[in-house]
């Protein structure tokens, strides 16, 4: 277990003290309270109700969960990646409660913390998790097990009072933000490839395949004909890109350069 990290401290503490301000009942909890119904005259609650709990146990076991999967995973990603991370996934559970609960009002961090626990589960699939502290079950087997319940629960109307679209959409939500995240961080690294990849005499893709074309092929020797003509099936189906250096080097000698 390493050590809290600064986000999940702070998360932790402001939970902790929402809670210790914010009862139910008082006109703090109703002003913070999310009412799908009114999202668009209450647009803060979006955020603010997820530091909303109805009960010790409410916000001791969400907090149990960021205190557990949380460190780790704000260290792989960092502070401001695990805290879009954490917020998104939040929003993502006032999302599906308008659309698929609209008349239920909806507190606590569940969906942010469902949402924690699927990256953790996406990045340590295979590690151990203790459920009820007894039985070891591996992460992605609790991340599926999660994604069924809360789904069969929502449409089933079972314990309508547990806002489990909001646990859905805490996880899809989460799901999307670190598939974007990592498409968005293989972008760059993607687009310095491009750069550093070689160029014949400088010419554009489009231009070397085209000078390409132009060797002629019944004055090479017929190794070096089977050779380019291999070369250029590639090219046709999957690009110049996906050439090697030297078999771009072999098509530039081969068309007289």
């Amino acid at each position: 277990m390493m050590p809290l990290t600064p986000w999940v401290k702070r998360l932790l503490i402001a939970n902790v003290v929402m809670f210790l301000l914010a009862q139910p009942g008082s006109q703090l909890f109703f002003v913070f309270e999310l009412f799908p119904f009114a999202v668009l005259q209450r647009p803060w609650t979006l955020v603010t109700y997820m530091f909303l709990h109805v009960g010790f146990g409410h916000v001791f076991f969400n907090m149990l969960g960021l205190y557990f999967f949380g460190p780790r995973l704000e260290d792989r990603l960092g502070g401001r990646t695990f805290l879009w991370l954490y917020f998104l996934s939040g929003i993502g559970g006032a999302v599906f409660s308008f659309f698929f609960a609209y008349r239920i009002p909806v507190v606590g961090a569940s969906g942010a913390v469902f949402g924690v626990l699927l990256g953790f589960a996406m990045f340590w699939p295979r590690e151990r998790i203790l459920l009820w502290m007894i039985l070891p079950v591996e992460a992605w087997l609790l991340a599926v097990l999660l994604v069924v319940g809360s789904l069969y629960m929502g449409v089933s109307g079972s314990a309508s009072r547990t806002a489990h679209f909001a646990h859905l959409g805490g996880l899809v939500f989460a799901f999307a933000f670190l598939k974007w995240s990592e498409w968005h961080k293989g972008k760059d690294r993607r687009a310095f490839q491009r750069a550093m990849a070689p160029q014949s005499n400088g010419l554009s893709d489009r231009a070397a395949t085209a000078r390409w074309k132009k060797i002629r092929l019944e004055e090479l020797h017929q190794i070096n004909r089977e050779e380019v003509e291999r070369l250029l099936e590639k090219v046709a189906s999957t690009g110049a890109r996906s050439l090697s250096q030297a078999e771009r080097q072999f098509l530039d000698r081969m068309a007289g350069d």
